[in-house]
């Protein structure tokens, strides 16, 4: 009879602070609190007054119901954790699970105007928002975020990111050096902000910030990568060739490395090298078109018509567009004949979207431009070569 004595005096101080809680937050999280003491308290009076015998089982429950929830509460309250957040932010989640965005921004924006110190609760707005498309309202919950927890360096970087997808580089810049600043060891920042730099063909200051990077991450694939293109775009051929020759043995499987390599090895005039990385890039579906050209390039320079022929329309078959890029060569003369023709028609022949970043199509553009100019199978090399190639030929058919 003590014990439930003291069960009811318990249970019923409990629920009075629960109480006073709720009416000082006004927070219906403290009435849900109120209902499941109230259930645990109500079932106990009611069966001590009837004198209805309570089994262990049952004393258990009401025990969890009436004294533990709520000091549970309570002691999470002494810790500073929000019991809001504890059960509406669930709430929100199950609501997304569910494909409710509605329901879960709702849910969300109750949360904050409650808590307007919520962390979560921003955050997992702005998660929405950037979702939806809202870029703004998205930065705009993320700076919340920020002003709540400076240390939350992932929120600073996303808005970073809707920055620049939003067009305001340079506000992402400066945003982004003040990253690297406080935390240079943030590798996705730190890549970001030397693509930044590189759009805007500011190459000497992002190679500082890449190379900085090496600190922190020595064998690093996208360093070194990185750093190779930066240093293509500054011409200086021999660095690029190094950096990628690094990234390469890093991750094997990576063959725009390779691809970058070759065409550096063509404008260095070793083109046996130049092949051997032109080989390697033909299991990669976006390079294989790419390096089957090359390569047939490479076989005319040494008047192997038969294999040129058979790469060159290994390219095509890959990707049409090589059909037009093999008219405009001057080295294809010779076997012109024998270039398949594609099975779609020539005004249907377009440029396939490349999968690469701006900074990756400018660096290899970049490349394949300056070979024209002075590699080893620049135009008027291999017009010259192409020419004495055709010469040479006539001068054995009139022997024949």
């Amino acid at each position: 009879m003590l014990g439930e004595i003291l069960f009811n005096i318990i249970a019923f101080a409990l629920f009075s602070i629960i109480l006073l809680k709720m009416l000082k937050n006004s927070d219906i999280t403290y009435l849900i609190i109120i209902c499941i003491e109230a259930i645990g308290i109500a079932v106990n009076f009611i069966m001590l007054i009837f004198g209805i015998p309570i089994n262990w089982f049952v004393k258990i429950i009401l025990f969890i119901l009436a004294i533990v929830i709520p000091i549970i509460v309570l002691y999470l309250e002494h810790k500073q954790i929000n019991i809001t957040e504890l059960f509406w932010v669930p709430m929100a989640k199950l609501a997304l699970i569910s494909k409710n965005n509605k329901k879960a921004k709702s849910i969300l924006v109750s949360l904050i105007n409650k808590y307007p110190n919520s962390k979560i609760g921003h955050k997992m707005l702005a998660q929405i928002y950037e979702q939806e498309g809202g870029m703004r309202k998205a930065i705009d919950e993320y700076v919340k975020v920020v002003e709540i927890d400076k240390q939350d360096y992932d929120s600073y970087y996303k808005i970073t990111l809707l920055l620049k997808d939003l067009g305001s580089k340079d506000e992402a810049i400066e945003m982004l050096k003040n990253l690297n600043s406080k935390k240079p060891d943030f590798l996705e920042a730190t890549i970001t902000l030397g693509d930044l730099l590189c759009e805007q063909e500011r190459y000497k200051e992002a190679l500082t910030i890449v190379t900085e990077a090496l600190k922190y991450h020595p064998n690093n694939y996208d360093i070194y990568y990185s750093m190779g293109i930066i240093y293509t775009m500054l011409n200086d051929f021999s660095s690029a060739k190094t950096c990628y020759e690094k990234a390469a043995t890093i991750n094997t499987l990576m063959h725009h490395t390779d691809y970058n390599i070759a065409q550096i090895n063509l404008i260095l005039g070793d083109i046996d090298e130049a092949e051997k990385y032109f080989m390697k890039c033909i299991d990669d579906e976006e390079l294989s078109p790419k390096a089957y050209f090359y390569i047939a390039k490479i076989c005319m320079i040494r008047n192997d018509k038969e294999n040129a022929i058979n790469y060159i329309n290994m390219a095509i078959e890959l990707d049409p567009i090589y059909y037009k890029k093999a008219e405009a060569e001057p080295v294809f003369i010779p076997i012109k004949g024998y270039i398949n023709y594609p099975n779609i028609d020539e005004e249907d022949i377009e440029e396939r979207k490349s999968k690469l970043s701006l900074k990756e199509i400018n660096a290899e553009k970049h490349l394949e431009d300056t070979n024209k100019l002075v590699g080893k199978l620049s135009h008027n090399d291999l017009k010259y070569r192409s020419t004495i190639n055709m010469e040479k030929d006539t001068n054995r058919e009139r022997e024949n």
